[in-house]
């Protein structure tokens, strides 16, 4: 697949901005060194095109596509059905196409669990994750189908929050609860692994969440979505604590990873993407 001399195998990403550049530039690296004769293209599509172009995808013989926001829940009416944790969520962020049909998958949270499990098993254990968002509910939902025992969303709102809350406890095994964020939170003692999936921190590595630092303890793992810069103050807090670190760069280089392997069928190499990444970022 792919060797073909004269045309190259396609994939891309339908964003609404120009925000899937370090994709691109990750994805393709893996295809050089794996030596796949493969492109992989960032397509700025608006909402009232997302139709055409993936029609447009279809037409031309994509192997599939990535969608960012606001794609990701829009775009389910135009596919040909969705994996098990997609359709849970309802949202999709990788198209694969298998025998001709587009189907939906969710690498967010995967790449997310990947990277989680090089370092821990989360069956069995007890999470608190701030924000409920997109990242919130995608690695919420993987994390519970894992088999985590127990799940705290810590949420500024509530609104927002209990609607992530009521998905896991209705679509999952694993009970789920709400925090609504109070001033200096405290990780409560048992916990095994604190996530943060906001944005807090994004383009300011000095920027805190307001969680008591002193209530991260050795042995728990700490996790940050944030990739820019992909150390943050939460990580380097938790670091001098004696916590497991993972940074967000895990988890964007992970999704790649699943991302090539649902495409092409090869396991690409994670330290291209990481080294490309780093070229990017730091």
């Amino acid at each position: 697949m792919g060797s073909n001399n004269f045309r190259s195998e396609l994939v891309g990403s339908f964003s609404e901005g120009s925000n899937g550049n370090p994709t691109v530039a990750m994805i393709e690296a893996a295809f050089r060194h794996h030596g796949l004769n493969w492109r992989y293209i960032n397509c700025e599509v608006t909402p009232e095109n997302l139709s055409d172009a993936v029609k447009g995808a279809r037409a031309m013989g994509w192997r599939g596509f990535n969608c960012s926001i606001p794609h990701k829940v829009t775009v389910i009416p135009h596919l040909d059905g969705l994996g098990e944790s997609a359709t849970i969520m309802g949202a999709v962020n990788c198209a694969v196409n298998r025998d001709g049909k587009f189907i939906g998958e969710n690498t967010d949270g995967k790449g997310f669990l990947k990277s989680l499990l090089e370092v821990v098993d989360p069956k069995g254990k007890t999470v608190v994750m701030f924000g409920a968002g997109g990242a919130a509910r995608a690695i919420g939902v993987e994390l519970a189908l894992a088999g985590a025992k127990s799940l705290t969303v810590v949420n500024r709102s509530a609104s927002r929050g209990e609607p992530l809350v009521k998905l896991l406890n209705e679509k999952t095994k694993t009970p789920a609860s709400l925090v609504v964020w109070p001033k200096n939170y405290a990780v409560p003692e048992g916990t095994d692994i604190v996530v943060n999936a906001t944005s807090i921190g994004l383009g300011d590595g000095n920027a805190a969440l307001d969680i008591d630092v002193n209530s991260l303890k050795p042995g728990m793992v700490v996790a940050d979505v944030i990739v820019d810069p992909p150390s943050t103050k939460l990580t380097r807090d938790a670091k001098a604590q004696g916590c497991t670190v993972i940074d967000g760069l895990g988890m964007l280089i992970n999704q790649g990873v699943i991302g090539v392997k649902y495409w092409t069928g090869i396991d690409a190499d994670p330290a291209v993407m990481r080294k490309k990444l780093v070229e990017i970022f730091e």
